[in-house]
């Protein structure tokens, strides 16, 4: 496949076709994670386990032939197993023994059992594309994502996320349970064996910098931008809201915006793009005033709000 042949909204729906044969019924969220991977985000999921997180993980770095790290977070994981360390080599000096993160797609598996020392062990690989061992940088493959999953507050072994790290993941989503008929052909599905055996890739990696770097250049009007700014700027000053969006989220709802319109065979962002991206993209990076928690209102809902209150630009 060669992304300057094809709009990347056509690659994006060869992708899609096959991470679907693993993953089924859940085309909304395989949508969103591409375009996440477009945007050069990160991914947080939260759900239960079993739902197939893990597996559609595996399925899009098969398809876009992405070097693949898991780390199973448990709180004996050390910072050293994502980061890597120094060893002594035999001419006296010091090595350095690459970690887990040290990948184009890099699987933290239930992040939120590991202990705070280590979660913000990801911290300067996701915001900087690099990792600081002994005082030497090393750089990160390119493209890099991070495909994080943790299960529901509460659940065994778990804690909060930092917000410092919340921070750092462009979208937070959740797969949730399939529907009897999905999980049915789902079991159908895996009577000839594991059909993530049989994905291969679509493309190379050059492809998908070159996808990421069209969506880089998606053109984006002052009355858009205005609108994404308004929008994330009420976060800052509504009652429900104790702490609103950083300015890392206006840019997170942009650089979405932008392959939200990409996947939607545009070369330009409309107010549609940004109403579509703005809850799934801001929602996990807010905190809520004690009285709406005390009422149990969740931030979609306050987000809703806030998109229904601010109008929308015309573009001529």
């Amino acid at each position: 496949m060669q992304t300057k042949d094809n709009t990347v909204s056509a690659c994006a729906q060869q992708v899609l076709t096959q991470v679907k044969r693993v993953v089924v019924g859940k085309d909304p969220v395989l949508l969103w994670v591409l375009a996440a991977i477009l945007a050069r985000g990160h991914i947080l999921l939260e759900d239960i386990p079993g739902v197939g997180k893990t597996t559609m993980a595996l399925a899009f770095s098969r398809v876009l032939d992405l070097s693949c790290s898991r780390v199973q977070f448990t709180p004996d994981v050390l910072p050293s197993d994502v980061t890597g360390y120094s060893v002594p080599d035999p001419a006296g000096g010091m090595r350095y023994q690459p970690g887990a993160v040290l990948c184009n797609l890099f699987l933290a598996d239930e992040l939120n059992r590991a202990t705070s020392r280590t979660q913000s062990a990801l911290l300067e690989a996701m915001e900087e594309g690099q990792v600081t061992v002994d005082g030497v940088s090393h750089p990160l493959p390119k493209p890099f994502t991070v495909i994080a999953t943790q299960n529901p507050t509460g659940a065994a072994g778990t804690q909060l996320l930092p917000d410092s790290q919340m921070d750092r993941f462009m979208i937070r989503l959740s797969m949730g349970y399939p529907s009897a008929r999905d999980e049915a052909a789902m079991v159908l599905k895996r009577q000839g064996g594991n059909p993530l055996r049989e994905l291969t890739p679509l493309m190379t990696r050059e492809n998908l910098t070159a996808m990421q770097d069209t969506v880089d250049e998606t053109y984006l009007s002052d009355s858009v931008v205005a609108y994404i700014v308004s929008l994330v700027g009420a976060t800052r000053n509504h009652a429900d809201i104790l702490r609103g969006a950083s300015p890392r989220a206006t840019l997170a709802v942009t650089a979405m915006s932008k392959a939200v319109a990409r996947l939607r065979g545009r070369d330009y962002v409309i107010p549609a793009d940004v109403k579509e991206v703005f809850i799934h993209t801001v929602a996990h990076r807010l905190i809520l005033s004690p009285k709406a928690e005390a009422q149990g209102r969740p931030p979609e809902a306050i987000l809703q709000d806030i998109l229904t209150a601010t109008p929308a630009p015309r573009l001529r």
